[in-house]
C-alpha cells in the first residue's frame, strides 16, 4: 500500500506508472469518492460537497488535471482513470467507498464497480453513458460548436450545462491549467468509454441520475444505463441540464444523501 504525499492544496496518490494523482478529504462518516467530468479537476465539486456532509468526501483530479502529473505511460481511458482513483483508496487505507460519477467521472466510477466490486458500497451515477451500444450522442450541431473557435464553444458549453439566468459558481468549464496533451487525452478516453458488456455484473446499488434537459449527454443515455444494471434506480430531473446537480442542487443532493444512508456501507 502506497503513502499519501503531500501535494498543492492536498495530496498525491501514485498510480501504477508514476503519475501523481491529486486529491483532498473532507468530512468525517463513511467514505465517498467523488469523480469529476471530463478535463475538470475535483474543483468540478465544490458548491455541491457542503451537502455531503456526514460523509467523508474524497475528490480526486482525473491524470493532468488539478495537482496531478500527465499521464506517464501514455494511456488515457476511463479505465486507466479507474485504477487511478482506487490508488488514492490505497494510500488512504480506505478498502471500500461508496462513489458518486458525474459526466465523465460517471463513466470511470462505471469500471470501478466492474473491476473492482469489493471497494464499492453504493454507486450514484450522473449525467453520464454506458458507452458503446448503450451511447445516444449529442446532436451533430451542438458537438460542431463544441470543437469550433473557443468563443462560442465555450459560451455552448455554458449553455449545456446550465439554464439561462443561472447566477451561482460554475466550476464545470474545464480545467485552465491542463496541458493540450492532457485535454486530447481526456477527450479520447471520455469518447471511446465502453462499459456497456461489463454493466450486468455491476453488484454494488446504483442511482442514476440526469436531467431531461441535457443535450450533452441526452437522458435516453440514463434511462439505457439504469435499464443494464441489475435493480438501478432511476432518477430523472425535470429541467434540468448537464450540471443538474447545480441547477437542482436542493434536490440532487438529497436523492444522494437518501440513497447513501439507505445502502450504508457496514451492515449489523
Amino acid at each position: 500500500m502506497s503513502t499519501p504525499v503531500p501535494g498543492p492544496a492536498g495530496r498525491w496518490a501514485i498510480a501504477h506508472d508514476g503519475t501523481r494523482i491529486g486529491f483532498d478529504v473532507v468530512g468525517d462518516g463513511e467514505p465517498l469518492l467523488l469523480l469529476a467530468g471530463q478535463a475538470n479537476s475535483r474543483s468540478w465539486w465544490g458548491p455541491v460537497r457542503p451537502d455531503l456532509a456526514g460523509f467523508r468526501t474524497i475528490a480526486v483530479d482525473h491524470a493532468g488535471t488539478g495537482a496531478g502529473d500527465d499521464v506517464v505511460d501514455g494511456e488515457w481511458s476511463t479505465r486507466r482513470f479507474a485504477r487511478d482513483a482506487v490508488a488514492v483508496l490505497d494510500a488512504l487505507g480506505v478498502g471500500r467507498a461508496h462513489l458518486y460519477g458525474t459526466s465523465m467521472g460517471g463513466r470511470v466510477a462505471q469500471w470501478i464497480a466492474a473491476d473492482h466490486p469489493g471497494r464499492v458500497g453504493a454507486l450514484v451515477l450522473g449525467c453520464t453513458s454506458a458507452g458503446g451500444a448503450g451511447t445516444v450522442p449529442a446532436d451533430r450541431g451542438v458537438l460542431r460548436t463544441l470543437a469550433g473557435p473557443p468563443g462560442p464553444a465555450r459560451c455552448e458549453l455554458v449553455r449545456l450545462m446550465v439554464g439561462p439566468g443561472w447566477e451561482g459558481p460554475l466550476p464545470v468549464l474545464g480545467d485552465d491549467t491542463m496541458s493540450t496533451r492532457a485535454r486530447a487525452g481526456h477527450r479520447r478516453a471520455s469518447a471511446r468509454h465502453d462499459a456497456w458488456d461489463a454493466l450486468p455484473g455491476v453488484t454494488a446499488p446504483v442511482l442514476v441520475l440526469h436531467g431531461d434537459a441535457d443535450e450533452y449527454t441526452p437522458v435516453a443515455n440514463g434511462r439505457l444505463l439504469a435499464a443494464r444494471i441489475p435493480a438501478a434506480q432511476l432518477v430523472v430531473l425535470p429541467g434540468a441540464r448537464h450540471a443538474y446537480f447545480l441547477e437542482q442542487r436542493e434536490r440532487a443532493s438529497a436523492e444522494v444523501h437518501r440513497f447513501l444512508t439507505e445502502h450504508p456501507l457496514a451492515v449489523c
